[in-house]
């Protein structure tokens, strides 16, 4: 695959954006200038390194890692337009005013590489309009990249294109974005805030509109337009304050002033709500300002109320009945919401409606197909469903039926009818606009195919949309053995993979027996094995509900034999004579954590969260994460010139003791869940591909498994420095008297037990100390408490 070598970017605006953009290119190792406009006092540079620090303040984090907040070089537009011409991208990120865009294109043009891609962050400007004012050889080049916030988090990047864009640009743009910034792209077309912008916020307003409608409060409207609704948990509201109320007054201002009636029939609802007004005027602009609709006061958080103009607790949720609706199938929840006689049901049925109408009266105008629409308010907005995929799925004719009658009953938002395409001819016969021909495009009359460019050769089982009937993992390849544990099957009959089936992943016997099963038939006549899955969850971690009832029947004894053959696994996994590779997307905690450990390779998702939890149900790591954190402690120290283990073995029992969990795949690096010659992936979907090849170049390089070998422990000196520090903490009320005790048994092991420092031991004496310290705690009554708690209400008891 040739691919756009972008050797540096440069981002233009330090601000919300801007800096958080450059963020994430540091996340994904790409080099990156970040300039704003000279300071008017001190340093000239004082903007953007006051935007750079304030990255390492920001909740989510924007980086990866909070110190490469140093890498993101500085400039300002005085000193340092000369860097531009070292640029391969340059991404114009500053606040959404036309004029002020097309004043520093100017300024920069004269700066441009004659190669490089210059491209705008606008939210809704027009893409046109913005090229104009460039130079003829650079409008070849020039189009929209639209990042939604916080760019690190959000999978949507929105590409569009003018009238003068080469389409081969945008091919090399969309290549980049995907595989190097791991990114979801659309290509949207150059209307008024594009596709997700224009179909969001229409929706956020209409949301609004019908809150006040039904005199439903805002918490309310949350717990009812949150997870149970197939949306972004945050639900309406908190959504909003996440985005930024005064840049979702923005992307509404747009459209008020780029629309009318005659362009958008829906232009009545876009009025700037109310309370939206209030909220700018008092300063409250979401979650940057501390307040928007909803505000923290200590632990609580409480909502606006637009008659006090003050903040109320927000405690109320949802009637239960309408949670019961929400869980039904498609087509009979939308009927029972429609038919409903509360104002809440009323309400979820209004603000369906009124996306299925918006969407399918827009869909020609906005984009190129449906498909196009559904990605982007799943990948913008955080929806399990676009709106035509749930059309779709609840009966399509049927839904269209019911929301013509609406209209014509003067319920919807405006009276323009649903386009003719709904009802007849090849998207009514097809029973919706997916198909596995492709998806509905109502200007050409024709089901479009995904596009395809080379990139996407690397994602085997890229997200596809309700009625596409795309190949799904759990089906593909040849399957070489199957239960309700375990899959291995091999996509290429060259390396086997390893799907873990069992809720959350979780890792008991039946697991254990189908790894080694799956790593007996690598070694027989494949040239390695990939442990992966098709979801957010590599492995939550061994599975507590199975291993109680062998420990009421047979006691620590029992559970002690199962521990064992667990690390036993673990060791032939690490000893193996073919590489095995675990493939890390997402949670793995825990046992999972250790199943990665004990893999020759790691080739994880950058957003991956590892680490070793089990301090949190009062227990110890148990299949082999002590012993590999003394390993790696002692492998660490003899690349080192000083003589003391104890400074490398301090993290590592530090992350355990503390139930550290690295919340990106670079953190677990540091952490040392990942090692420097570990992968990590930007792309989730990418993953297996780069895994395959991986294992196939390693066996190709004449893998051999690691030598046995002994390496030396800290020893009781080493454990009683420990010691010495956890009393300071337990005595200071830092952490608990238990706490304390967990962590000398942790301690006990990582160390090596009562022998001198420097001794020799190997693997198995550590994991022999780990099982001793593991009956120990589990025996204890105040760990069963833990784990009892975490059963039952999937929290920490701390006790």
């Amino acid at each position: 695959m040739s691919r756009f070598n972008v050797k540096k970017v440069a981002v233009l605006g330090a601000g919300v954006m801007g800096a958080q953009i450059a963020a994430h290119l540091v996340n994904c190792k790409v080099p990156v200038i970040l300039f704003d406009l000279p300071a008017r006092e001190g340093a000239k540079n004082g903007i953007v390194t006051r935007a750079v620090e304030g990255l390492k303040k920001l909740k989510p984090s924007p980086l990866g890692v909070a110190e490469d907040a140093a890498l993101i070089r500085q400039a300002n537009y005085e000193e340092h337009m000369e860097l531009l011409r070292d640029c391969d991208l340059i991404i114009e990120a500053i606040a959404e005013r036309m004029d002020w865009k097309l004043d520093l294109y100017k300024k920069i043009a004269p700066f441009v590489a004659p190669h490089a891609i210059v491209a705008s962050n606008t939210s809704g400007l027009s893409i046109t309009k913005l090229s104009e004012v460039l130079p003829e050889e650079i409008k070849p080049r020039f189009c929209g990249i639209h990042f939604f916030n916080p760019p690190r988090y959000m999978l949507l990047v929105e590409l569009i294109d003018t009238p003068t864009t080469e389409s081969h640009i945008l091919d090399k743009l969309e290549a980049f974005v995907t595989s190097s910034l791991g990114k979801g792209v659309v290509r949207a077309k150059d209307t008024p805030n594009f596709i997700a912008n224009r179909v969001g916020v229409a929706g956020m307003l209409a949301t609004m509109k019908e809150v006040q409608n039904y005199g439903l409060s805002f918490d309310v409207v949350d717990d009812l337009t949150g997870k149970k609704f197939g949306r972004a948990s945050s639900g309406t509201f908190r959504t909003a304050d996440v985005v930024g109320l005064d840049t979702m007054a923005h992307v509404i201002k747009t459209l008020q002033d780029t629309l009318n009636l005659e362009a958008d029939p829906f232009y009545a609802s876009f009025a700037t709500p109310e309370v939206l007004k209030t909220l700018l005027e008092m300063g409250h602009l979401g979650q940057k300002a501390k307040a928007g609709f909803f505000k923290k006061v200590g632990r609580d958080v409480m909502r606006f109320d637009l008659a006090s103009k003050t903040y109320l607790p927000a405690s109320e949720k949802a009637d239960e009945v309408y949670t019961r609706m929400l869980k039904k199938p498609a087509a009979e929840r939308l009927q029972l919401l429609r038919n409903s006689e509360g104002a809440q049901g009323q309400f979820l049925w209004a603000i369906l409606r009124n996306a299925f109408h918006y969407a399918a009266v827009h869909l020609a105008d906005v984009a190129d197909n449906a498909r196009d629409v559904d990605f982007c308010m799943r990948w913008g907005f955080g929806m399990k469903q676009g709106p035509f995929e749930l059309w779709q799925e609840a009966g399509w004719l049927a839904v269209a039926n019911m929301v013509k009658q609406d209209i014509d009953a003067g319920k919807a938002l405006c009276k323009a009818p649903l386009p003719d395409w709904v009802f007849q001819g090849p998207v009514a016969d097809a029973g919706g606009v997916h198909t596995p021909q492709g998806s509905w495009n109502p200007t050409t009359g024709q089901f479009v195919p995904v596009r395809k460019l080379p990139v996407y050769a690397r994602q085997h089982f890229p997200e596809s949309v309700l009625g596409a009937q795309a190949p799904t993992a759990a089906k593909a390849g040849t399957t070489l053995l199957e239960d309700d544990a375990i899959r291995l099957w091999t996509l290429d009959d060259e390396v086997v993979i390893a799907s873990i089936k069992t809720k959350m992943h979780a890792i008991g016997p039946d697991v254990i027996e189908g790894l080694l099963k799956g790593l007996a038939l690598a070694e027989e006549k494949y040239m390695g094995l990939v442990i992966w899955s098709n979801d957010e969850v590599f492995s939550a971690g061994a599975d507590l509900q199975a291993m109680l009832p062998t420990f009421m029947t047979g006691g620590v004894k029992a559970i002690a034999q199962a521990e064992y053959e667990m690390q036993q696994a673990m060791l032939k996994l690490r000893y193996a004579n073919v590489p095995v590779v675990s493939a890390v997307r997402g949670l793995a905690l825990g046992g999972g954590c250790e199943l990665a450990a004990y893999t020759a390779r790691r080739v994880a998702a950058m957003e991956s969260y590892i680490g070793l939890v089990e301090v949190g149900v009062g227990l110890v790591p148990g299949g082999g994460g002590l012993a590999y954190i003394a390993r790696r402690a002692a492998e660490n120290a003899a690349h080192s010139t000083g003589k003391d283990l104890l400074p490398f073995l301090t993290e590592g029992f530090t992350a355990a003791a503390m139930a550290k969990v690295g919340t990106s795949a670079h953190e677990s690096r540091k952490l040392g869940y990942l090692l420097d010659a570990d992968v990590i992936v930007p792309h989730k979907d990418e993953l297996l591909f780069v895994a395959l090849n991986e294992a196939k170049a390693m066996f190709d390089s004449g893998y051999r498994a690691p030598l046995k070998r002994q390496f030396p422990v800290a020893g009781r000196s080493g454990l009683a420095t420990i010691q010495g520090s956890l009393v300071n903490m337990r005595d200071g009320g830092f952490i608990s008297a238990y706490d304390y005790f967990i962590g000398c048994q942790i301690a006990w092991v990582v160390c090596g037990g009562d022998v001198d420092a420097g001794s020799l031991v190997d693997e198995d004496y550590l994991m022999t100390l780990e099982r001793q310290a593991f009956g120990t705690l589990l025996g204890n009554p105040k760990t069963q408490e833990r784990i009892m708690g975490m059963m039952q209400n999937g929290k920490p008891v701390r006790n």
